[in-house]
């Protein structure tokens, strides 16, 4: 990650600005912000094209920033994606003869960026995840109907967010101070008058020395909230024993108070944290000697920090499976049973529990019992989809039958691995608690929150 992009609530900015004026049909002066040309860690940063793909492989929509870069760059993209074996797999820097190309994958969309000289990756990723939290903050979701429905709020929030293919104005914040956010009103007046989104005068923080946060907040109902989200990644040997496990967690905000807080946040048990990055308003020296989050908080919502937590002896499996998928050598069938249950939930709900298994493709179909939920197999796609729900702990969900296979068809090599999904209300596994909130600055008392979810990631058990 970027240290300008994890610490420093006083620190300087990525990068320096400086003020220019330009002739404006609505007004005669506009004054914007633009960044200096500057070396990143001895690299020339620089994103040239932005593509966004749909799962169908289609381009929907296409920004260029110096050159234009024809499509064909793309095929290279599509190669990668057909080798991979889910969205998931597909490679985040893939080197073509002239170019790289960087992407992720967000709300069944891909991101590729198309980059000319060597930079560092995860500078180039962190902005393209900026881009798609921008979307989700302005249309309420990062979809590819909500992006061609705004495709002119789009071009214009990428034009803000990079200049001349440098990172520029990534804070929502300064962004929605420059560019308002779609309204059914601001649509209607901005079609009849032939006005944009565009906002008439500088950004209050864009030059400040904390440029997430506007100036001359006030809100009638002072409230922090915070969300401490957890997603487990495991994987489970036969017998259940743990092979592989680690936690990735990020503390989700959303904090609408009035003036200048400035807030601190402590734990109960921060030591338990690896690999840590923080939202810039976080100064990350107080971090570093009290391991307490001091901060001047952007003003409405954010993520306030990630982190990981990767010593198996620390990671607390939520719930057990047993499991039996056999085939036998003669006849044309096999068995199924499995039975999932809660593990150390510390008395919480096992809720949303879905099992899924990609069975062989000799399997014709499946003849199963659900004591509890609902089954499907879908047998083109030979994917068996299990969805219990909520787990009783005095009764336990039970799912099994036969299978049918292939007449003639040698026995599976391999049994299928289930994947887990579930989630646990007001239960963080890594046992991360706040401690307190604490305000400086002003002098009213806000209402104050705090929620813990925890669910599955990558929660692999082997058969």
């Amino acid at each position: 990650m970027l240290r300008g992009t994890i610490s420093g609530g006083r620190e300087n900015p990525w990068w320096s600005y400086r003020a220019r004026y330009r002739p404006d049909s609505a007004r005669s002066l506009k004054c914007r912000c633009s960044r200096k040309k500057k070396v990143f860690r001895g690299y020339y940063t620089m994103i040239h094209s932005l593509f966004l793909i749909n799962t169908s492989g289609d381009i929907f929509l296409e920004k260029h920033w110096k050159s234009v870069i024809s499509r064909s760059v793309c095929d290279y993209f599509f190669e990668a994606q057909e080798k991979a074996l889910s969205v998931e797999n597909v490679p985040p820097v893939i080197p073509t003869p002239h170019h790289y190309l960087i992407n992720i994958y967000r709300e069944k969309i891909f991101f590729v960026s198309v980059i000319q000289t060597e930079v560092p990756p995860l500078f180039v990723i962190e902005f393209l995840h900026r881009v798609a939290e921008m979307f989700q903050d302005y249309f309420g979701d990062c979809s590819e109907a909500s992006i061609k429905d705004n495709v002119v709020i789009v071009y214009e929030l990428l034009e803000e967010m990079l200049d001349n293919g440098f990172p520029l104005a990534t804070e929502s914040n300064i962004l929605k101070e420059l560019i308002k956010p779609p309204t059914i009103l601001r649509s209607m007046v901005n079609t009849i008058t032939g006005s944009s989104n565009l906002g008439d005068t500088l950004p209050t923080g864009q030059l400040s020395t904390i440029p997430w946060r506007r100036a001359g907040v006030k809100y009638t109902n002072n409230e922090a909230y915070f969300d401490v989200v957890e997603e487990i990644d495991a994987i489970l040997d036969k017998s259940g024993t743990t092979v592989f496990a680690e936690i990735q967690g990020v503390i989700d905000s959303c904090v609408k108070l009035s003036g200048m807080p400035d807030l601190t946040l402590s734990f109960m048990n921060p030591r338990l944290l690896d690999d840590v990055s923080f939202h810039p308003c976080v100064r990350f020296k107080r971090w570093e000697s009290e391991r307490v989050l001091s901060f001047i908080p952007p003003d409405g919502n954010f993520q306030l920090m990630s982190y990981h937590v990767n010593a198996q002896n620390l990671v607390a499996i939520p719930v057990y499976v047993k499991q039996n998928i056999s085939f036998f050598e003669t006849g044309s069938s096999g068995r199924l049973d499995i039975t999932v249950g809660p593990k150390q939930t510390m008395g919480k709900t096992v809720e949303a529990v879905v099992v899924t298994a990609h069975m062989p493709k000799v399997v014709l179909s499946a003849n199963l019992t659900a004591t509890q939920g609902t089954y499907a197999y879908d047998p083109v796609t030979k994917i068996l989809v299990w969805d219990i729900g909520k787990i009783n702990p005095q009764k336990l969900p039970i799912l099994k039958g036969s299978l049918s296979l292939q007449s003639g068809a040698p026995k599976p090599e391999e049994n299928p691995s289930l994947m887990i999904d579930f989630k646990i209300q007001q239960l963080a596994i890594s046992g991360l608690k706040v401690n307190r909130l604490d305000m400086f600055g002003e002098k009213y008392k806000p209402f104050k929150g705090v929620k813990y979810l925890t669910k599955a990631g990558k929660f692999q058990v082997r058969t």
